[in-house]
C-alpha cells in the first residue's frame, strides 16, 4: 500500500514538470522606417540679384531646389515667381511700402528655404514726357499750363522748375500739372521728387522767345494814312519793324516817312503807314526784338 502510493506520487510529479504542446508561431517580419530613406531636397540661395529694389523692378535668385511651383515671400507677402530650371528664378516686386523685409522661398512640398534681408526701396517717380514741351513766352493764362505724364507720382509730390519748387498739381500717379513761372526765355529744366526725396530724371522744357508774325491785314484808312495790323506772339515792347530794311522802332516816328508803329501787346503791333500814293505795292514787313531776335519776313501788297 505505501508503494503504491510514492508510485503514484511519483508519476503526478512527472506529469506536472513535463512541457504543454503549444500551437506553431508563424513569425511575421515587419519593415521599420530606415533612418536612410530620401528626404526631400533643401532649398539653397546662392545669390540674390539685386540685393534691392523698387516696386516692379526684377529680382533674379540662384541656388538649388527649386521647382516650377516655388514662390517667394516679402515678409507675409507671397510673390509669384518665374522658374527657370531648380537653379533659377526671378520674380517682380509688388507694390509694397518701403522697409527691409525678410525674403525667403517656400516650395510646394512644404520646404521652406533660409530667411534672408531685402531693402525694398520707395518707388522713384519717372517723369516721361511733357505735353506742351515748350511756350512762347507772352503765353498767359491757359496757354501756360503743361501736363507731366509719367509715374510713380504722389499725392505729396512736388514739381522742381529749374531746382526751384513751384506748385503743381497732383492728379494721378501718372499726371501732374503746372503752370510756367514768368521765366527768361530759352532751355529749363522740370522734375519730379517724392517725399522720399527720390528724384525722377531732368525734362527739357523750351520758352520761345523769337517772335513770329501770325498776318498782316489793312485796318482803318485815315485819308492821310492807314493802318496795317500785325498779329502774332513774343512782340515785345520797344521792338523794332523793319519794312524793306527800313529800321521802324515801336513807339516812334520817321520824321521824314511820318510812319509810325504803336505797340498795343505781344501779340499785336498797329503799322501806322503813309504812302507817297495810294497805289498798291509790293513790301517786306519784319518784327526785330531788342534781343535781336528776328520774325519770319511776310511779303505785303498794299498802298
Amino acid at each position: 500500500m505505501r508503494y503504491r502510493f510514492l508510485i503514484a506520487l511519483i508519476i503526478a510529479a512527472f506529469l506536472t514538470a513535463a512541457p504543454a504542446f503549444a500551437a506553431p508561431v508563424r513569425l511575421v517580419q515587419t519593415r521599420g522606417v530606415s533612418a536612410n530613406a530620401e528626404q526631400p531636397p533643401p532649398i539653397t540661395i546662392l545669390s540674390i540679384i539685386p540685393a534691392q529694389g523698387e516696386p516692379g523692378s526684377t529680382v533674379t535668385l540662384a541656388g538649388a531646389g527649386f521647382s516650377e511651383k516655388t514662390t517667394v515671400f516679402l515678409g507675409s507677402q507671397e510673390v509669384p515667381t518665374r522658374v527657370a530650371g531648380s537653379r533659377q528664378l526671378s520674380f517682380d516686386i509688388p507694390k509694397l511700402p518701403a522697409g527691409l523685409y525678410a525674403m525667403f522661398l517656400k516650395r510646394e512640398d512644404g520646404t521652406v528655404s533660409r530667411s534672408y534681408n531685402f531693402t525694398l526701396l520707395p518707388a522713384k517717380p519717372v517723369a516721361l514726357s511733357l505735353a506742351p514741351d515748350r511756350i512762347y513766352a507772352c503765353a498767359s493764362g491757359r496757354e501756360r499750363e503743361v501736363t507731366v505724364t509719367g509715374r510713380n507720382f504722389q499725392p505729396g509730390s512736388q514739381l522742381l522748375f529749374d531746382g526751384a519748387a513751384i506748385r503743381s498739381i497732383y492728379n494721378s500717379p501718372e499726371n501732374l500739372s503746372f503752370a510756367v513761372p514768368p521765366v527768361a526765355g530759352g532751355l529749363h529744366q522740370v522734375q519730379i521728387i517724392n517725399r522720399e526725396e527720390t528724384v525722377s530724371a531732368v525734362l527739357a522744357f523750351f520758352v520761345e522767345t523769337k517772335p513770329e508774325i501770325e498776318s498782316i491785314t489793312q485796318g482803318n484808312d485815315y485819308v492821310t494814312y492807314y493802318e496795317l495790323l500785325i498779329n502774332g506772339r513774343n512782340f515785345q515792347q520797344g521792338a523794332t519793324l523793319m519794312v524793306d530794311n527800313q529800321r521802324l522802332t515801336v513807339g516812334t516816328s520817321n520824321m521824314f516817312e511820318r510812319d509810325q508803329v504803336v505797340y498795343l501787346d505781344c501779340t499785336r503791333i498797329v503799322y501806322q503807314r503813309h504812302p507817297y500814293d495810294f497805289t498798291a505795292k509790293s513790301f517786306r514787313v519784319q518784327v526785330v526784338n531788342p534781343s535781336s531776335e528776328a520774325s519770319n519776313a511776310v511779303q505785303v501788297t498794299a498802298p
